[in-house]
């Protein structure tokens, strides 16, 4: 059965939180439920999540309904990719239907699919003329969301985003296109250091890139350290010293 959420009882939802004053260490409780909320709301999801990112990029507070959802963000978060990011980064839906067909954010989907995500559906925080971040679900079976799915949860999305826009500062500077600029630079350094690595090492594009990943996950660096590394060399130049 999908969901079909109308607006009164997306304020249900909110009846429990109507009063509080959100400082920082209220808005933590407040994402909490708010992520509790938007699992019971879609149902083919298996677990939900909220992040508040500042204008820059950086994570602000997030919450998880579980580990299997806290474990896919935290290797987003190291990457600098995935849909999670990008809903933020560029204010749109995303979508993912097959995390083993789409390729959009390769290294990620690959570490959740591993994990057993196949389904992914995050909808940007907008208040007012800034993305705060994104609310997510993630679901173990493909085409989990539809278009029920994506109205429930952008319906949510806009309620929550009133709620926490006073979470973070009003006047902050938006520097949106700068850091989606960022993102898109890194993501073709992270995709010119695996040619590099498929050239060099005779790896395929898929090991390539899971090659950046585990050193980046062993290392507890990012993937865009260990990919300008490989540019430079260093990575090799290292290899030939530990020998």
């Amino acid at each position: 059965m999908t969901p079909d959420h109308s607006p009164g009882e997306l304020m249900t939802v909110f009846a429990g939180l109507h009063g509080m004053l959100l400082t920082e260490q209220d808005a933590t409780a407040a994402v909490r439920q708010l992520a509790r909320a938007a699992h019971q709301m879609v149902p083919t999801a298996a677990g939900a999540g909220i992040s508040l990112m500042d204008d820059d990029g950086t994570r602000v507070t997030a919450a998880a309904t579980d580990d299997l959802v806290e474990n896919a963000d935290a290797v987003q978060y190291s990457l600098g990719q995935g849909p999670c990011i990008s809903a933020w980064a560029t204010g749109d839906i995303q979508r993912v239907d097959d995390t083993t067909q789409d390729t959009r954010w390769a290294p990620w989907q690959e570490a959740a699919a591993a994990a057993g995500i196949r389904s992914v559906l995050s909808v940007p925080l907008h208040h007012r003329d800034r993305n705060l971040g994104a609310l997510k679900a993630y679901a173990a079976t493909p085409g989990a969301f539809g278009d029920a799915e994506t109205r429930s949860l952008q319906l949510l999305a806009d309620a929550i985003a009133v709620l926490m826009g006073a979470a973070q500062p009003a006047d902050a500077p938006t520097r949106l296109s700068a850091a989606l600029k960022a993102a898109l630079q890194s993501r073709e350094t992270i995709a010119l250091a695996s040619g590099v690595l498929m050239s060099r090492d005779g790896l395929s594009g898929a090991d390539a890139r899971l090659t950046l990943l585990e050193r980046a996950r062993s290392g507890s660096r990012t993937m865009l350290e260990i990919a300008t590394e490989v540019l430079d060399g260093e990575d090799h130049r290292r290899e030939d010293r530990a020998r």
